[in-house]
C-alpha cells in the first residue's frame, strides 16, 4: 500500500494511488461497454413481442401437459432399454480407446513427449471439443438411424473426457513408488502392473462412473436426431405436439437421471 505523511507527520496509509484508482475505473468502463456492446449484438434480431408473449405461451403449453398420459408408458420400455444401453455401450467403447491414449498422454508414461504425446492430447482435444449431439448428426448421415450411431457418438465424445482426467492422473501419481520398483530390477510391465495402475485405479473407477452418468443425460438427447433412444419418442411427441406424452417422457427422463446419480454416487463411494 503506498504511505504518504499527514500534517502531523504521521504516516497516512491510502488503499491505492490516483493512478491505480484511474486505471480501476478504466477498466470497470471498458466492462460495461463490453456489456452493452454483446446485449446489442445478442438482441439485434430479438422480436421482443414474442419475449413479452412467453410467460402466456409457457403457461398454455404447460396446461396442456397435465396430466401425464400415463398409458403411453407401456411404449417407452423398449426406448428406454436402449438409452441405457447407449450410454452403457457407449462409456465401455470410450473406456477402451482412452485408456492408452491417457498413457500416451501423460508425461511419465508416454513413450516419446516430442511425437507420440501431441498426436494423443489432439485425440484428447478433439474429442472434448465436439458435442455428442453433433457427433450424432454426423454419424446419422454415415451409418445410418439407429442404436448404433448413438453408441459410437457418445463413445467418441466420452474419450476426451476420460483421457483428459486419466492422463492428469497417471502424472499425479507418487514417483517414489515406482522408483522403488524400478531399482528392484522389474520390467516396464511390471512397474506399470504394480507402480502406476494401483495408483490410479480409484481414481479410473471414479472417473467411469462420473462419465455413464453423465452419458445417461447425454444419450436422451442424441435421439433427437435419430440416434436412438427415447429421444426418438420426445422428438416424434413434440413434432406432433403431444404434450401429454411429452410431459410423461420428461418425467421418465428425470427419474432416469435421478436414478442414475444415486448409482453412480454410491459406486464411487463405495471405490473412493
Amino acid at each position: 500500500m503506498p504511505v504518504s505523511r499527514n500534517s502531523a507527520g504521521s504516516p497516512a496509509w491510502r488503499r491505492r494511488t490516483p493512478r491505480q484508482d484511474i486505471v480501476r475505473w478504466f477498466g470497470w468502463l471498458l466492462l460495461v461497454a463490453l456489456f452493452v456492446f454483446s446485449w446489442q449484438v445478442m438482441t439485434k434480431d430479438t422480436i421482443w413481442a414474442f419475449v413479452w408473449d412467453a410467460p402466456k405461451q409457457a403457461a398454455d403449453i404447460g396446461s396442456r401437459m397435465v396430466p401425464p398420459r400415463w398409458s403411453y408408458m407401456n411404449e417407452l420400455w423398449r426406448p428406454l432399454w436402449d438409452t441405457l444401453a447407449i450410454a452403457t455401450l457407449g462409456t465401455l467403447l470410450a473406456i477402451l480407446i482412452a485408456v492408452p491414449v491417457a498413457f500416451l498422454a501423460a508425461r511419465n508414461t508416454t513413450p516419446s513427449v516430442l511425437l507420440v504425446r501431441p498426436v494423443a492430447l489432439l485425440i484428447i482435444v478433439s474429442s472434448r471439443s465436439i458435442n455428442s449431439l453433433i457427433w450424432a448428426l454426423l454419424l446419422v448421415t454415415i451409418l445410418g438411424p439407429g442404436v448404433l450411431a448413438g453408441i459410437v457418438a457418445i463413445a467418441l465424445r466420452s474419450i476426451g473426457f476420460i483421457g483428459k482426467l486419466l492422463y492428469e492422473a497417471i502424472e499425479e501419481i507418487d514417483t517414489s513408488q515406482v522408483a522403488a520398483i524400478e531399482a528392484t530390477g522389474a520390467s516396464s510391465a511390471q512397474v506399470m502392473d504394480y507402480g502406476i495402475v494401483p495408483q490410479i485405479m480409484p481414481a479410473f473407477a471414479g472417473i467411469s462412473v462420473f462419465r455413464w452418468d453423465i452419458n445417461i443425460r447425454e444419450s436422451s438427447v442424441v435421439g433427437l436426431v435419430g440416434a436412438g433412444g427415447i429421444g426418438l419418442n420426445l422428438e416424434a411427441s413434440l413434432s406432433t405436439l403431444a404434450w401429454t406424452q411429452v410431459s410423461l417422457l420428461l418425467l421418465v427422463i428425470l427419474a432416469t437421471v435421478l436414478l442414475s446419480e444415486w448409482v453412480s454416487a454410491k459406486v464411487r463411494h463405495a471405490i473412493i
